[in-house]
């Protein structure tokens, strides 16, 4: 049966409960999760999950995008922006894909993909990687387009720079999750986090001078990697 894909925004309110119920079980039992038990504990029938996400496939993939949507975009309209407003979407962006990924829920649903990836008992780890860090990629896209056309940053690769940014923002915070750290950054740790991420980026990509409130006071970026 092939899966049946839903936009996150086309979800009903117990089709996100159910999505919820999978990342708790996820987060709870790891590798015990199993479409009988997101029944039991959602008080649903495994003919509604199989009619409303087409197979386990579909239901995982309903899940690892709702838990990605939990990403907001920064609502930056098309033209020309303003350097502060750029720096701060980037700024917005990378806080909250920091507080979604220095979770328990996501790092719970990371390791069950990577556990599954090497063993091949599913494709969850195919799906984590299509429906989570090249989507956010996708999702990114656009907002450097933005900046690249009103002279703001500069690339010769945007998939270049693309990598740089995720790098510069992620740090070691995701692998250390991975291997079972339990301390979690605080709100404030996370904006800092963020701020610093972005300074670092305009640094090697920005083209104009944009406010940076960091401890040196601001920094002016030149390009050194555009043309």
């Amino acid at each position: 049966m092939n899966a049946i894909v839903q936009p996150e925004s086309d979800l009903s309110q117990r089709q996100r409960e159910v999505l919820a119920v999978v990342l708790d079980l996820m987060v709870e039992e790891g590798d015990a999760f199993s479409m009988a038990k997101v029944c039991r504990r959602a008080s649903c029938s495994k003919e509604t999950l199989y009619n409303w996400f087409g197979d386990r496939d579909g239901l995982l993939t309903a899940t690892v995008q709702w838990q990605a949507a939990k990403v907001r975009m920064p609502g930056l309209r098309s033209g020309q922006v303003s350097p502060a407003d750029f720096r701060d979407s980037l700024i917005a962006f990378a806080v909250n894909w920091l507080t979604v990924i220095t979770g328990d829920v996501s790092a719970a649903l990371n390791r069950l993909a990577i556990s599954h990836a090497g063993s091949g008992k599913s494709r969850l780890g195919e799906i984590v990687l299509k429906n989570g860090p090249l989507a956010m990629t996708g999702r990114l896209r656009p907002i450097f387009e933005i900046g690249a056309a009103s002279g703001l940053v500069s690339f010769d690769s945007m998939d270049a720079a693309l990598k740089t940014f995720f790098g510069l923002v992620v740090g070691d915070w995701q692998i250390r999750k991975l291997l079972g750290e339990t301390t979690r950054p605080s709100p404030s740790g996370i904006e800092t986090t963020a701020e610093r991420a972005v300074t670092q980026f305009l640094v090697l990509y920005g083209t104009a001078e944009i406010p940076a409130p960091m401890e040196a006071g601001n920094i002016k970026t030149k390009p050194t990697h555009g043309k």
